[in-house]
Parts: C-alpha cells; structure tokens; sequence
C-alpha cells in the first residue's frame, strides 16, 4: 500500500510559505503503518493539476489532497475530481446550508460564489469541516486491474486540514501492516559529531528503532522512529532507546519531545519554588526572551535586564550603592572586550541583590576577534547562595550561533545546578 499527498497553491511554489501541510500527514500516514512514497507541490493551473491527479491515481492506493476547495475561481481541485472522474458536480443541501449558518455566525452574508463550495463530484462523499466554510471530499476512484484508489482532498489552511484529518479522513483508511511510531530526545552541551561518537552503534543505519542526529541553534535533537506490527512494540522499543541515550549521554540530555532547554529550566524552578533574574549584554536580549515566554515563566523570573553599552553600564546594574560605577556609565568610555570573569559574575551578583532572587544569570558583551578565524568570546555566570560560577563562552565557526548558544548556555548552567542539588 501506498500513499501520495498533493500540495495545491501557487503560494507554496512561489515560496511565499511553505508546506507544512505534506510533512504533517506524511508523519500521521506513518503512526498507522502507511508509507508515504510521492510528494507533489503545483501551483494552481488546471492542466498541471489534471496530469498530476492523473499520474497519482494510477500508481497510489492512497491520495491526499490539499488546497483548492475555495470559492475563488483559482480554486480547481473539486472540478478537477470531477473531470478525473467522468462525472458532473452536484449540490449539496445540507453543506450549502451549514456554509451560510457559518457566515451568518460571523455578521456576514454569503457571496454567490460560495455554493461553489457546496458542489461535490457524483458519487463521492462530503467530509465536513467544522471550522470553517470549505467541506472536504472523499471519493473511491476505480482503476484497471487494481483495487481502487482513495483520495481525500482537504482544504489548504493547517488548523482545518488537521481536525478534518482525523475525524473525517483516518477512520476511513485502512491501516497499515507496519507501524512506525517517533520521539525525540534534546540535549545540550555538545557538538553534533561527539554525540554521534558517545552514541556508538545506537546511530547506525540498519538499526531499529533508527536514530537521526540534528543540531538547531545550538541544541541536538535525536530523532527516534521505531518500526513494528503494532503501537505496543513500537512504544516499548522507544522507551528502551531512550534509557539507552541517558545512560550514554547522562547530564547533556534535558529533555524529550516538545521540551525546550528554557521549559525544563522553568519547570525545575517551579516545582522548588525558586525565583530567578537575568541579565545579559552580549545576547540582546534572547535570554530574556527564552525565559520570558516558557509557560508558568510570570511565577518564578523576578526581572530581566537588557544592556547594550559600556561595561561600567553592566557591571554597575543592580548596584544602587555605587555611584561611582553610575558616574563613569553616563561617561560612555571603555570597550566592550574588557568585560571580565569576575565582572561577569558581578552582574549576576548585583542583579540577584537588586531582585532578590534566589538565582541570577548573566551574560557579557563579545569581544571583537582580534584577527580573521579568532573567536568571539563572553562569559556566562551563575549567582546564588553560596554560588558563584562563571564560565567562558567562545564561538570558533559560525557567529550566527553565537548569541542563541550563549542564552542556552546560561540556562544550561542553572539547569545542571538544579538537578544536581537534591535539597
């Protein structure tokens, strides 16, 4: 058995936006056991249209469409079905009528034009959409010699293709005779050939459940899938991979699937009813941004400061009792390479007396490279009771990660603090 999806839209080849909506269901397919072996993206042009359901009847026993059901006169793939189909388009009573009681809902009334969207080729089913004004269509297409061909077209806007999906379209397939179900595991703190090195033979190609490596920003994602005759293996398999990560990879794990480095950081804050400050002069604010917006982040971060200028500025903030730092701020002298160690951790310092909170994070401003192929470099320290760690931050290859990982650093730094102290 195999599936096929079709990406409707002259915006997605012009790259205006991409398509999400082909790399979601491919990944539905998969959790029961349809393997997904086309993708095709058009734009809207009837004839291109035509071939490509053409070709993808003929060699798919499933096809998913998206895109083209609006009332706009681009919008094809309902006529397109017909025409692939021999038959003629046909009115719908009881969609035309939802259509207008979605528009009425909404202080509107219905154009003419969409009754288009109430049209559906003879003989094949109406999927409705309960949150907007295009219904879907499902249809068994006969084919020569072959069992026929299932083709569901879905409208193009994610959130409606997603819920039609799994209420209209998956209780109508079939399942397959192999299940692949996935997860991933996140960690911090190293680059993405040592943690393929420490991985050993857990990457290798022919291995079940299959391990892929992939590095954003600064975090290594490994994505797992595991392939088996039902959900129950698949799961027992995964789980067993994953204690198999954390045994090799200890401490630079933090987390697994929709966790970010900044949710686990929040998460241990909260559940210990700990405060935390931030402040940074080199990352322009990411850290901030990071923390800031992590959910249940309002309970535990007191305050964030955002500095861009001369280290009397940084050094200075949260210190109301020195004038005399203030003074030279206001003087806007010195270079931003001159930040130090010690300088650094006195930013966190002063910035945790300042909030009193019980953890403050700080960053430096990066030096300017002294030389072409010289890193940038920063500190990244740590303030708390009885606490006072910094830690040099350099960036040899690529300077776009530069302030991404500096951020990550200093809450990877609060973080392994957090899970080493079980008081």
């Amino acid at each position: 058995m195999k599936a096929e999806i079709i990406s409707i839209g002259s915006e997605l080849t012009s790259g205006a936006k991409l398509d999400t909506n082909s790399q979601w269901l491919s990944m539905e397919l998969s959790e029961i056991g349809i393997p997904v072996h086309f993708h095709a993206t058009m734009a809207d042009d009837r004839q291109t249209m035509l071939e490509v359901f053409q070709t993808a009847v003929k060699r798919s026993d499933i096809v998913l469409v998206t895109g083209g059901l609006g009332p706009t006169l681009d919008d094809l793939t309902r006529e397109l079905i017909a025409e692939l189909t021999g038959t003629e388009l046909v009115l719908d009573e009881p969609s035309l009528n939802f259509i207008r009681q979605m528009f009425e809902k909404r202080g509107r009334v219905m154009a003419d034009r969409n009754k288009i969207q109430a049209m559906f080729p003879a003989g094949s089913e109406v999927l409705s959409n309960p949150v907007g004004t295009a219904p879907g269509i499902w249809m068994a297409i006969a084919r020569e010699d072959q069992s026929p061909c299932l083709l569901a077209a879905l409208p193009g806007v994610p959130s409606e293709m997603k819920i039609m999906y799994r209420q209209q379209v998956l209780p109508r397939l079939p399942q397959g005779d192999r299940v692949i179900r996935r997860s991933s595991v996140h960690c911090f703190g190293q680059g993405e050939s040592n943690i393929e090195e420490m991985l050993g033979d857990l990457t290798a190609r022919d291995r079940n459940p299959e391990v892929g490596i992939t590095a954003s920003s600064a975090t290594i994602s490994l994505r797992i899938a595991a392939h088996g005759s039902n959900i129950a293996d698949c799961d027992k398999a995964l789980a067993v991979t994953k204690t198999l990560i954390r045994e090799k990879l200890s401490t630079l794990v933090f987390g697994e699937d929709d966790d970010t480095l900044q949710s686990v950081v929040v998460g241990l804050l909260r559940k210990r009813g700990l405060t935390l400050t931030t402040v940074e002069a080199g990352t322009r604010g990411m850290l901030a941004q990071l923390v800031s917006t992590s959910a249940g982040a309002d309970s535990c971060l007191l305050g964030s400061v955002v500095l861009n200028g001369s280290p009397s500025v940084v050094i200075s903030i949260g210190d109301a009792d020195d004038a005399s730092s203030a003074d030279a701020a206001d003087s806007g002298t010195g270079s931003l390479s001159l930040v130090s160690a010690e300088e650094t951790l006195e930013m966190a310092q002063n910035s945790r007396r300042r909030f009193e909170s019980d953890f403050a994070l700080s960053i430096s401003p990066f030096s300017e490279p002294t030389a072409p192929g010289e890193p940038a470099t920063s500190f990244i320290a740590l303030a708390g009771d009885g606490i006072n760690e910094v830690h040099e931050h350099q960036i040899l290859i690529d300077p776009a990660i530069a302030r991404p990982r500096a951020a990550k650093g200093a809450l990877n730094l609060l973080r392994l603090h957090l899970i080493s102290d079980n008081s």
